[in-house]
């Protein structure tokens, strides 16, 4: 992923208003994000918990969505859909985000299992293991697995628009 900038993340969200995307906090450290180990900016609000936000590389602009997940976790293991990787405890949340457009305003959502972190890119290319949880063993080279991430997520951003 390119780096992107705080003004690029801002005018990237789809499915809350330009309001609600100028108040939404932004990673401080964007300089010092590993941009080429990413397929997509995740990041948790610090000072609400129970939101997060995800900024996509989408062909020639930028899909940020805005979700809303629950805190503590169920305490079993579960498992990442979108890079594969399981955690114990609150690794792995029930990510919900409301679609865009109309559709959204109407109140319509999905949701999808992420990890909590939003740190797939990391650990689909073993930069960072979760703390209990495990990577199933794979016959896929790291290269299959970035791109298992890549259309994971391009399919949770299709979602919001169906």
């Amino acid at each position: 992923m390119d780096p992107i900038t705080e003004r690029d993340i801002r005018s990237s969200f789809v499915n809350c208003s330009k309001g609600d995307a100028k108040r939404l906090p932004v990673p401080r450290d964007l300089d010092a994000r590993p941009w080429n180990d990413l397929d997509f900016l995740g990041w948790t609000d610090p000072s609400y918990p129970g939101r997060g936000y995800v900024v996509v590389p989408q062909d020639d602009r930028l899909v940020g969505i805005a979700m809303r997940f629950e805190t503590g976790g169920s305490g079993k293991a579960q498992m990442c859909t979108i890079c594969m990787t399981t955690h114990t405890g609150g690794g792995v949340s029930l990510m919900t985000a409301h679609k865009a457009g109309e559709s959204g305003r109407k109140g319509n959502s999905i949701g999808t299992y992420m990890c909590t972190d939003l740190a797939c890119s990391l650990y689909a290319r073993n930069k960072k293991r979760p703390a209990l949880g495990n990577r199933y063993r794979e016959n896929l080279t790291d290269e299959e697995k970035v791109g298992r991430v890549r259309e994971n997520i391009d399919a949770l951003i299709a979602r919001l628009y169906s």
